[in-house]
């Protein structure tokens, strides 16, 4: 008897909830990234949804690439969100990582033109090994470059320039003037965004 009223409540609680629809930010194509359930729309803020950047922009190339996102607004049965971070399968990375070659990386902090604290992690992959001095180098200017975008644009023109790789494109022609390089990449990003204020 007792297992049948437990079942019972499941159902009952089950009954109670809803289901929101799901989507990405504007600056990304609004994009419908799926459905949750909840019992108060209130309990969807924070929760946080993750897609491929392929099923976002329509490309299979940028399948290795994981968006998150965290509802930050609800509307009807409608839920909306903002970005919170980015990162590269590490399987892909490391596909990139060639013998004889150098992997220089480096760790930035700054706060985007509408308050968002970013963490970005950015990666030069180079055409043969530098030395320590020359990395030195490198790292200076990527570091440089990104606080210099990020700092002076918003948080969704900053998410752009990664997924069309405009920053990794103006970085690279400065990189490549120091040094022989293959590639740079943003591989992972993490946000703090604004507190709001109630």
């Amino acid at each position: 008897m007792a297992g049948k009223k437990q079942s019972g409540r499941r159902v009952e609680g089950w009954k109670a909830k809803s289901w929101f629809k799901v989507y990405s930010p504007e600056n990304v194509g609004k994009v419908y990234l799926g459905d949750t359930v909840a019992d108060d729309p209130a309990k969807l803020i924070g929760r946080v949804m993750t897609a491929p950047l392929s099923e976002l922009v329509n490309d299979y190339a940028k399948q290795n690439v994981k968006m998150k996102f965290s509802i930050t607004e609800v509307a009807g049965d409608s839920a909306y969100t903002s970005f919170i971070g980015h990162e590269i399968a590490r399987d892909y990375i490391r596909s990139l990582v060639k013998r004889r070659t150098s992997r220089i990386e480096t760790i930035v902090n700054f706060v985007s033109k509408d308050g968002c604290k970013v963490r970005a992690t950015v990666t030069c992959f180079t055409l043969t090994r530098a030395d320590q001095s020359q990395q030195h180098l490198i790292r200076k200017v990527l570091s440089e470059d990104v606080v210099k975008y990020g700092t002076e644009n918003e948080l969704g023109v900053f998410v752009n320039a990664i997924i069309n790789g405009e920053i990794s494109k103006e970085t690279f022609r400065k990189v490549k003037e120091l040094y022989p390089i293959r590639r740079i990449e943003i591989i992972k990003t993490k946000v703090e965004l604004p507190k709001i204020q109630k």
